[in-house]
């Protein structure tokens, strides 16, 4: 009885696997040219970056400014942001201008068209990918300037989940997925940060700058509404049985889910707390 248990666990982990690999095969994409471009060869180097960034955030740089005075890196914060709001609008504005770019993805959205059948069209949607995911990269910086700055508050678990995860994200979509139906969440995520640099451009401009900074809350409240529609357009594509690999589309959502959460409960302790204070106060 227990020899036949064990055959029948056997054969099922073997038909599992099975399955497995099949769907692996079916959906996932390769492509020579775009796996040899910078950082997607491997997992190595982006997996290296971001453990040296771990190690500096969260141990050697607290350690390094404990007894320091935080950095004057005004005039580096400012081209920074500057770079950051001009890069992430040229992402946004390369998708509008590459010819056929915008019909064929109205167009094909949910059925796209196949690679050796659309091969230029593909590549130029994969090129603006690696850009989008460099952008992820550069974003890195963002917490290395608090720890230099000794704001180590605002180091927050939210923060550094976000930017690792997002720089694991897009380097496994580009590297194994490749498919065009994510460009939506893409451009509106590169829009979101266009606004969002712009403001810490203005804000690292001095304290004269905050009285033209009210509208703060808003930029979360983009970054909710940013969530909630990449939420329901993947919700969509699962819907409807889009080509595209589903798994990915599960984990798009839960992922997105998590980020939802930590959002509105970064929202209701920053803005809601500091509401009840002023009525208090007054």
């Amino acid at each position: 009885m227990a020899n036949l248990t064990q055959t029948n666990l056997n054969h099922f982990m073997s038909q599992t696997q099975d399955q497995l690999i099949k769907l692996f095969e079916k959906e996932l994409v390769f492509d020579e040219v775009v796996d040899s471009w910078p950082l997607m060869s491997t997992p190595w180097p982006i997996l290296s970056i971001l453990s040296i960034y771990l190690l500096f955030v969260l141990k050697l740089g607290p350690s390094m400014m404990e007894n320091r005075k935080p950095f004057n890196i005004k005039y580096v914060m400012l081209l920074y942001n500057a770079i950051q709001t001009l890069y992430n609008s040229w992402i946004v504005a390369l998708f509008f201008t590459t010819s056929g770019a915008w019909s064929y993805y109205i167009s094909h959205v949910c059925h796209p068209l196949p690679r050796d059948l659309n091969h230029l069209l593909i590549h130029e949607f994969n090129k603006g990918s690696w850009y989008f995911f460099l952008s992820k990269v550069i974003d890195l910086l963002d917490t290395v300037f608090f720890v230099l700055r000794k704001k180590q508050s605002q180091v927050s678990f939210l923060h550094v989940y976000h930017h690792v995860n997002m720089v694991i994200t897009c380097w496994a979509f580009l590297r194994f997925i490749k498919g065009e139906q994510l460009i939506f969440g893409g451009l509106v995520n590169s829009f979101i940060h266009t606004v969002m640099y712009s403001y810490y451009f203005l804000s690292a401009l001095g304290p004269h700058m905050q009285k033209y900074l009210w509208w703060k809350k808003y930029l979360t409240r983009m970054q909710i509404i940013q969530f909630l529609m990449i939420m329901a357009y993947n919700a969509c594509l699962y819907t409807f049985n889009c080509n595209f690999p589903r798994l990915f589309i599960l984990y798009v959502i839960a992922d997105v889910s998590l980020f939802l959460y930590l959002f509105l409960m970064f929202y209701k302790k920053t803005y809601e707390q500091n509401q009840r204070a002023k009525l208090h106060a007054n």
